[in-house]
């Protein structure tokens, strides 16, 4: 039997542009080689562990990322976990996802099914989710049971899972497979949304997904997701894979078994880029996503100013994701929201910046940027959107010098690990010491003076003193644990209209690094090495 996972898809549904590669990926291109690869051995299931939608791009997020649910349904899915992006917009509308997911019929391609067997209360608040689905493949019966990791109610809005709760994915994945067998499966696989996150001296891969897979017996495949990594492995007997992130690679597994007792005789797992060049796009697939860029090109390909020079979304550090220093795409942003409504600080955490401001140098016929030569750098509605996908509020609050000292401390507390949580900012300058426990790390910080630089007033972290604040609504509700601020916030704009207005008032933008935020230590844990953007 053959199974092909991809991980982390987040509604790309058109083709990823990879440097020395080309492109990549995209619903239509994934959808011909999965009919290729079923074509080959028609016991295949096609699977994916959570975050097929969630911070996706303008196509599929302008509509709620129900453009992802049809794809998914005409590319053949079987199967989909929770990851907490699932959560983003919260539960009602999560549930609408899943009816279009699970509708029999008024929609295009087959049914999927959703599960996760770790959320207590689930059917309270959700319907159509299981805890596993049974699905039979070349006679033998397969359980497909799902996951969602932890963490996830902290990574979301409060509120948006609910009376719902993670319970321990452990406990949960062996009570499933257990009632599973009872049921007649007799082979067994986990989508749980975990990913292996490095390796250790010895070079082992380690992470929640080695952690959990290494916790439980009895599995033949557990599929992983959330941190972007390609891995195959076999820990405690079950095969685990992980694919990088949105369609840039699928795996195909393939386990052979005995279809009396199910027991597994070999497997292999073979890690595919789908390149666009080499197939032909599945032309059900394509019309669909092409019938939702039709709605989209007359608003979103509209050039709304410049910059003279590339504005990534990877910060001064060289992380790709912006979550380990300060970034340009981080200081426009935090730049915008302070400006336009006159506060003394604004604060965004880097895990809600999903791309670079300016337009890609390398043409894509697909997305909502022109062709051009540089410079200038165009950016456009649509890159906006793509920057900034979540819809998320700004919103303006007043909060003491001692609050402000614990959001800093807070966007600093997982380093030197990289996290969403890191704080892009704008109005002052802070130094931290990353050698120092979590919560003690800020070591002074000043305002930013009229020209930027770092040689304004100090600011006083008392209860005494208090500043105006614009952040997200996001933020404010705790999080990413923040404080929670919302109860006497004032509620503003859409994030990516506030942006986008300073971007047409502002340009040509030209931003350079600040050091808004500085790194020190005084043990043996050491810094992020800053690389000149």
């Amino acid at each position: 039997m053959q199974f092909l996972t991809i991980s982390d898809w987040h509604g790309q549904l058109d083709p990823l542009n990879v440097a020395g590669v080309g492109a990549v990926g995209g619903a239509a291109v994934l959808s011909t080689y999965f009919q290729q690869e079923r074509a080959t051995n028609p016991n295949s299931l096609t699977m994916t562990a959570g975050d097929a939608v969630g911070a996706s791009p303008p196509i599929s997020s302008f509509f709620g990322d129900v453009p992802t649910i049809e794809a998914m349904r005409l590319m053949g899915f079987s199967a989909d976990a929770l990851g907490n992006h699932n959560f983003d917009r919260g539960i009602a509308h999560l549930q609408q996802l899943i009816d279009v997911a699970s509708a029999s019929s008024g929609q295009v391609g087959a049914r999927f099914q959703y599960v996760s067997a770790n959320l207590a209360n689930r059917d309270a608040n959700l319907s159509g989710v299981k805890d596993f689905e049974i699905f039979e493949v070349g006679g033998v019966k397969v359980a497909v049971i799902g996951l969602t990791n932890p963490e996830a109610p902290t990574l979301v809005a409060p509120g948006a899972f609910g009376t719902m709760s993670v319970t321990d994915p452990v406990q949960a994945a062996n009570k499933a497979r257990a009632r599973a067998r009872r049921a007649g499966a007799k082979v067994f696989v986990v989508l749980i949304h975990a990913g292996i996150t490095g390796r250790d001296a010895s070079g082992a891969a380690v992470g929640p997904l080695v952690d959990f897979a290494n916790a439980v017996g009895g599995f033949d495949l557990i599929v992983g997701d959330h941190t972007d990594q390609q891995y195959a492995g076999v820990h405690n007997g079950a095969v685990v894979v992980e694919n990088l992130s949105r369609g840039a690679t699928y795996a195909r597994v393939q386990l052979t078994v005995d279809p009396r007792n199910g027991r597994r005789i070999s497997d292999s797992v073979t890690f595919v880029t789908p390149l666009a060049s080499a197939v032909t796009p599945d032309p059900a697939v394509a019309a669909l996503v092409d019938s939702y860029r039709a709605q989209l090109v007359p608003i979103l390909n509209t050039q709304i100013g410049n910059a003279t020079r590339v504005i990534p979304r990877s910060d001064v550090c060289g992380r790709a994701d912006g979550r380990l220093c300060e970034s340009l795409v981080g200081n426009v942003i935090a730049d915008a929201m302070r400006v336009r409504y006159g506060t003394d600080i604004a604060i965004t955490n880097a895990g809600g910046i999903r791309a670079s401001l300016t337009c890609p140098t390398t043409d894509n016929a697909s997305d909502f940027c022109p062709a051009y030569v540089p410079p200038p750098y165009p950016i456009t509605r649509g890159q906006v959107l793509t920057v900034l996908p979540f819809g998320n509020e700004v919103v303006t609050v007043a909060i003491s010098g001692t609050e402000l000292l614990t959001f800093l401390e807070n966007g600093v507390s997982a380093m030197p690990g990289a996290n969403g949580r890191f704080p892009q900012l704008s109005g002052l300058c802070f130094t931290y010491d990353v050698a120092a426990p979590a919560g003690n790390r800020v070591v002074s910080a000043v305002r930013q003076a009229a020209d930027g630089t770092c040689t304004g007033a100090s600011i006083d972290f008392t209860a005494a003193a208090w500043y105006s604040l614009a952040t997200n609504d996001f933020m404010a509700t705790g999080g990413d644990g923040y404080p929670t601020v919302i109860s006497r916030a004032v509620t503003r704009d859409l994030m990516d209209e506030v942006l986008a207005d300073h971007v047409s008032a502002s340009s040509p933008l030209s931003p350079t690094r600040q050091g808004r935020i500085t790194c020190t230590s005084s043990g043996p844990v050491a810094c992020p090495v800053v690389i000149e953007p």
